[in-house]
Protein backbone atom coordinates (compact mmCIF):
# COMPACT_ATOMS: atom_id res chain seq x y z
CA UNK A 1 0.00 0.00 0.00
CA UNK A 2 3.17 2.41 0.82
CA UNK A 3 3.91 1.90 -3.09
CA UNK A 4 0.39 2.42 -4.38
CA UNK A 5 -0.62 5.14 -2.66
CA UNK A 6 2.06 7.85 -4.09
CA UNK A 7 1.43 6.37 -7.63
CA UNK A 8 -2.14 7.23 -7.84
CA UNK A 9 -1.49 10.36 -6.08
CA UNK A 10 1.07 11.29 -8.97
CA UNK A 11 -1.41 9.69 -11.73
CA UNK A 12 -4.54 12.20 -10.08
CA UNK A 13 -1.96 15.12 -10.35
CA UNK A 14 -0.90 13.91 -13.96
CA UNK A 15 -4.83 14.16 -14.86
CA UNK A 16 -5.36 17.37 -12.96
CA UNK A 17 -2.10 19.30 -14.71
CA UNK A 18 -3.48 17.88 -18.27
CA UNK A 19 -6.95 20.39 -18.46
CA UNK A 20 -8.08 23.25 -17.02
CA UNK A 21 -11.30 23.33 -15.24
CA UNK A 22 -14.32 21.80 -16.95
CA UNK A 23 -17.05 24.28 -18.98
CA UNK A 24 -20.11 22.49 -18.53
CA UNK A 25 -22.78 24.11 -16.41
CA UNK A 26 -25.64 21.54 -16.60
CA UNK A 27 -26.83 19.62 -14.02
CA UNK A 28 -26.94 15.61 -13.57
CA UNK A 29 -27.68 12.86 -12.08
CA UNK A 30 -26.45 9.40 -11.91
CA UNK A 31 -26.81 5.85 -10.29
CA UNK A 32 -24.11 4.53 -8.15
CA UNK A 33 -22.74 1.70 -6.03
CA UNK A 34 -21.70 2.21 -2.42
CA UNK A 35 -19.51 -0.08 -0.53
CA UNK A 36 -18.71 0.71 3.31
CA UNK A 37 -16.15 -0.61 5.59
CA UNK A 38 -16.96 0.15 9.55
CA UNK A 39 -14.62 1.83 11.44
CA UNK A 40 -14.19 2.46 15.14
CA UNK A 41 -16.91 0.85 17.51
CA UNK A 42 -18.98 0.11 14.68
CA UNK A 43 -16.19 -2.00 13.57
CA UNK A 44 -17.46 -4.69 16.76
CA UNK A 45 -20.90 -4.65 15.37
CA UNK A 46 -20.92 -4.69 12.03
CA UNK A 47 -18.25 -5.94 9.04
CA UNK A 48 -19.04 -4.42 5.69
CA UNK A 49 -22.20 -2.53 4.60
CA UNK A 50 -23.25 -2.30 0.90
CA UNK A 51 -25.73 -0.07 -1.09
CA UNK A 52 -26.60 2.15 -3.75
CA UNK A 53 -27.16 6.02 -4.40
CA UNK A 54 -28.62 8.13 -6.51
CA UNK A 55 -26.77 11.17 -6.51
CA UNK A 56 -27.68 14.99 -8.10
CA UNK A 57 -25.52 17.54 -9.17
CA UNK A 58 -26.15 21.17 -9.83
CA UNK A 59 -23.52 23.82 -10.93
CA UNK A 60 -23.54 27.26 -9.26
CA UNK A 61 -20.37 28.94 -9.51
CA UNK A 62 -17.18 28.27 -10.94
CA UNK A 63 -15.72 25.14 -9.33
CA UNK A 64 -18.40 24.79 -7.13
CA UNK A 65 -21.89 22.18 -7.12
CA UNK A 66 -24.57 21.48 -5.39
CA UNK A 67 -25.73 18.25 -4.24
CA UNK A 68 -28.46 15.93 -3.54
CA UNK A 69 -28.48 12.11 -2.36
CA UNK A 70 -30.25 9.40 -1.36
CA UNK A 71 -29.98 5.88 -1.35
CA UNK A 72 -29.94 2.29 0.91
CA UNK A 73 -27.47 0.86 2.49
CA UNK A 74 -27.57 -2.22 4.27
CA UNK A 75 -25.06 -3.62 7.06
CA UNK A 76 -23.67 -6.90 7.52
CA UNK A 77 -22.07 -8.35 10.72
CA UNK A 78 -21.20 -11.29 13.03
CA UNK A 79 -24.01 -13.71 14.45
CA UNK A 80 -26.20 -11.76 17.14
CA UNK A 81 -28.06 -14.73 19.11
CA UNK A 82 -27.24 -18.11 17.91
CA UNK A 83 -27.74 -18.35 14.44
CA UNK A 84 -28.89 -14.41 13.69
CA UNK A 85 -26.83 -12.51 12.13
CA UNK A 86 -26.48 -8.86 12.61
CA UNK A 87 -28.35 -6.80 9.51
CA UNK A 88 -29.29 -3.22 9.20
CA UNK A 89 -30.52 -0.64 6.46
CA UNK A 90 -30.59 2.56 6.34
CA UNK A 91 -32.23 4.98 4.13
CA UNK A 92 -29.68 8.40 3.81
CA UNK A 93 -30.74 11.43 2.44
CA UNK A 94 -28.08 14.59 1.93
CA UNK A 95 -27.03 17.42 0.66
CA UNK A 96 -23.80 19.10 0.38
CA UNK A 97 -21.34 20.50 -1.77
CA UNK A 98 -18.44 19.73 -4.57
CA UNK A 99 -15.69 22.38 -4.64
CA UNK A 100 -13.60 20.89 -7.67
CA UNK A 101 -9.75 21.63 -7.39
CA UNK A 102 -9.30 20.77 -11.21
CA UNK A 103 -10.73 19.62 -14.03
CA UNK A 104 -12.00 16.11 -12.47
CA UNK A 105 -11.08 16.32 -8.97
CA UNK A 106 -13.12 17.54 -5.99
CA UNK A 107 -13.55 17.67 -2.54
CA UNK A 108 -16.75 17.12 -0.77
CA UNK A 109 -19.03 17.35 2.14
CA UNK A 110 -22.60 16.39 3.02
CA UNK A 111 -24.70 16.61 5.78
CA UNK A 112 -28.45 14.98 6.11
CA UNK A 113 -29.72 12.16 7.91
CA UNK A 114 -30.35 8.20 7.91
CA UNK A 115 -33.44 6.41 8.55
CA UNK A 116 -33.40 2.95 9.65
CA UNK A 117 -35.70 0.79 7.56
CA UNK A 118 -36.58 -1.24 11.17
CA UNK A 119 -38.15 -1.06 14.40
CA UNK A 120 -35.96 -1.58 18.51
CA UNK A 121 -32.96 -0.76 19.06
CA UNK A 122 -31.97 0.47 15.26
CA UNK A 123 -34.30 2.69 15.19
CA UNK A 124 -34.22 6.24 15.19
CA UNK A 125 -33.10 9.05 12.39
CA UNK A 126 -29.48 9.59 12.41
CA UNK A 127 -27.61 13.09 12.22
CA UNK A 128 -25.47 12.43 8.95
CA UNK A 129 -22.10 13.74 7.68
CA UNK A 130 -19.55 12.86 5.01
CA UNK A 131 -16.52 14.36 4.04
CA UNK A 132 -14.78 12.89 1.15
CA UNK A 133 -12.40 13.34 -1.85
CA UNK A 134 -12.98 12.61 -5.44
CA UNK A 135 -12.76 12.22 -9.42
CA UNK A 136 -15.55 12.64 -12.27
CA UNK A 137 -13.77 10.87 -15.33
CA UNK A 138 -15.55 12.11 -18.34
CA UNK A 139 -16.20 8.60 -20.68
CA UNK A 140 -18.55 10.09 -23.69
CA UNK A 141 -19.94 13.36 -24.30
CA UNK A 142 -22.57 13.11 -21.86
CA UNK A 143 -21.72 10.67 -19.06
CA UNK A 144 -19.02 11.60 -16.39
CA UNK A 145 -17.68 7.96 -13.89
CA UNK A 146 -17.87 9.36 -10.63
CA UNK A 147 -15.50 7.78 -7.92
CA UNK A 148 -15.17 8.97 -4.69
CA UNK A 149 -13.62 8.31 -1.16
CA UNK A 150 -15.01 9.82 2.09
CA UNK A 151 -15.67 9.27 5.71
CA UNK A 152 -19.23 8.98 6.71
CA UNK A 153 -20.75 9.09 10.17
CA UNK A 154 -24.52 8.76 11.81
CA UNK A 155 -25.18 9.97 15.34
CA UNK A 156 -28.21 9.69 17.53
CA UNK A 157 -28.86 8.98 21.11
CA UNK A 158 -28.08 5.33 21.47
CA UNK A 159 -24.81 5.47 19.21
CA UNK A 160 -22.66 6.70 16.59
CA UNK A 161 -22.09 4.48 13.15
CA UNK A 162 -19.39 5.39 11.44
CA UNK A 163 -17.35 4.07 8.33
CA UNK A 164 -15.51 4.52 5.07
CA UNK A 165 -17.63 5.10 2.41
CA UNK A 166 -16.26 3.88 -1.43
CA UNK A 167 -18.92 5.26 -4.54
CA UNK A 168 -18.74 4.07 -7.86
CA UNK A 169 -21.32 5.96 -10.46
CA UNK A 170 -22.14 7.21 -13.73
CA UNK A 171 -23.40 10.99 -14.20
CA UNK A 172 -25.77 11.53 -17.24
Amino acid sequence: MKKVLPLIIAVFCMMNQLSAQRKNRESSIGPGIDVAIPVGNYKDQADYGLGFSLLYQKPVADHLNITGNVGYFRFHGPPVFSNIKYREGYVPIKAGARYFIGRYFFAAAEFGIAIPTANGYGSGTSFAYAPGLGAGIPVSKTGVLDLSLRYESWSRSNGTRSFTGIRAGYNF
